[in-house]
């Protein structure tokens, strides 16, 4: 998990009369919720008895005066730092309790209250799955009750993961983010309010597909995700190969199909629209494509077409970090040479040759995404070389500890399982007035009301491309990256 908090809200008194200060918590590059020092605090202080065999990172000190806005600032930055470390813990990663509590987060975040409602699941194909499922149901409840409505045995379910997909103005689709199982569909999918929920499979292995083109069900679910895939161009065919496949498609035969399509280069991965990148010169247009344990550029150079392959395995480490401005932009690449929104950039050190490391960066508002898809392709990595299958890697859960929910308001919640009547039942905190700062920009004054859809949305807008990892120094380490050897050089 990528956490940061690029910056503070204040609101108005609580229960105890006093006013307080709500930091804004992004995870993966988007919103997720707003919490008080002290709820942080007391997560903390509950990681701690459910882990005490594990050291946790130090929490930043009370203070018992009223905070300067400078103190508020450097409090900000110690529980930036301090939430980034536990991001990047695999054990703190794993915890139920964690899990719980973000989940909590969202939803008092948001304003919403657990009610049953019908969520939309798509299949690439724009089949519709209506769901029954709770506003506070996280994502692996709502994948498990879309699976089972298609009959989708239950073995297979972890095979596949919930997406945020969206449809550009000229046609295209573009994968804006993973749902992960800290946060809840409904919620997340009001922030992205022009984005469907969508069923994909959850691994870059494609000799996955080997179980899952055992049954029928499953099989079905990978051809429609297939066609989609070559329909829309991100698996290239030659014409005599598309002609075939559009004969098999015709009479049906699905099982062929994805046999074939499996053995061309770009399957299984996940394309990214145009961006600027500095290799292998600055200013640079390509295509980024990531799959099959590789991050590839594909560059049009006149009528041809360039494709550069880096391995996985030989990336050292990578690290996103946020361009601020059009001048800091300058400096890296040209402002005419791609959009201006896309502050973002993801650097990552490569092995070039033996003893030869190369830093190499991408311009991309996906560059969070991109991180994250190293990132997991990494995680399956290891996890196959611990032997471990995919059901285990996905479904795998640390046993659940008792989580004490502490509210915004100083109210406690006492959670006594996962389940999703047992998150926040109500939000009555809702009605309070928040400034709302953006690192230097112009202050505006902000009213919530019970839908707290409005402020979500805004939040989103204003702040999903202000994303800080690790105040943009330091980077994730590719523990993959120990496997190389002489003959990989």
């Amino acid at each position: 998990m990528h956490f940061s908090i690029p910056d503070t809200q204040e609101f108005g008194p609580d229960n105890a009369g006093s006013s307080f200060t709500g930091f804004n918590i992004h995870i993966n590059g988007s919103f997720h919720c707003c919490l008080r020092y002290k709820q942080l605090h007391s997560l903390h202080e509950q990681l701690k008895r459910s882990l005490p065999t594990l050291v946790l990172p130090s929490f930043p000190p009370k203070k018992l005066l009223p905070l300067t806005p400078g103190q508020i600032e450097q409090r900000r930055i110690s529980l930036e730092r301090y939430i980034q470390l536990v991001g990047q813990d695999p054990v703190l990663c794993r915890s139920e309790l964690l899990r719980a509590f973000l989940l909590n987060a969202q939803q008092e975040s948001s304003f919403t209250e657990c009610r049953e409602v019908s969520v939309d699941v798509f299949l690439m194909n724009g089949y519709r799955i209506q769901t029954k499922a709770f506003t506070t149901d996280c994502s692996s409840k709502v994948l498990e009750k879309a699976c089972a409505f298609i009959d989708l045995p239950k073995e297979y379910t972890y095979y596949f993961s919930l997406y945020l997909v969206r449809k550009e103005s000229n046609g295209d689709i573009a994968i804006t983010k993973k749902l992960m199982d800290f946060e809840a569909p409904y919620i997340s999918q009001k922030q992205w309010e022009d984005c469907k929920i969508v069923i994909r499979t959850s691994y870059w292995d494609a000799n996955y597909d080997l179980e899952l083109m055992r049954d029928r069900i499953a099989l079905n679910l990978l051809y429609i995700q297939v066609l989609s895939d070559v329909e829309r161009g991100w698996i290239i065919t030659t014409r005599d190969l598309a002609e075939q496949l559009t004969d098999l498609q015709a009479r049906g035969n699905k099982r062929e199909y994805v046999e074939i399509v499996r053995k061309l280069p770009l399957y299984g991965c996940l394309q990214f629209p145009r961006v600027c990148v500095d290799y292998p010169q600055p200013n640079t247009l390509a295509t980024v494509i990531i799959g099959n344990r590789e991050l590839n550029l594909l560059t049009n150079y006149g009528k041809k077409i360039q494709e550069t392959k880096f391995k996985v395995t030989r990336i050292r480490c990578w690290r996103v970090t946020t361009i601020h401005n059009n001048e800091e932009i300058s400096s890296n690449s040209s402002s005419e040479s791609r959009e201006p929104s896309n502050n973002l950039e993801l650097s990552f050190e490569y092995l070039m040759a033996k003893n030869q490391l190369k830093w190499i960066t991408v311009y991309s508002e996906q560059s969070m995404l991109m991180s994250v898809c190293l990132q997991s392709i990494v995680d399956e990595l290891l996890n196959q070389k611990n032997g471990s299958d995919i059901n285990n890697i996905q479904t795998h859960q640390a046993e659940f500890a008792r989580l004490s929910y502490i509210r915004r308001d100083g109210s406690n919640y006492c959670i006594t399982d996962s389940s999703s009547t047992d998150t926040l039942s109500s939000i009555s905190d809702s009605n309070s007035t928040s400034n709302q700062s953006n690192n230097g920009s112009s202050t505006t004054t902000t009213t919530t009301t019970n839908n707290g859809t409005s402020f979500i949305r805004r939040k989103l807008k204003e702040f999903n491309t202000t994303v800080r990892f690790k105040n943009g120094k330091d980077s994730v380490h590719n523990e993959a990256f120990e496997w190389i050897g002489d003959d990989d050089l």
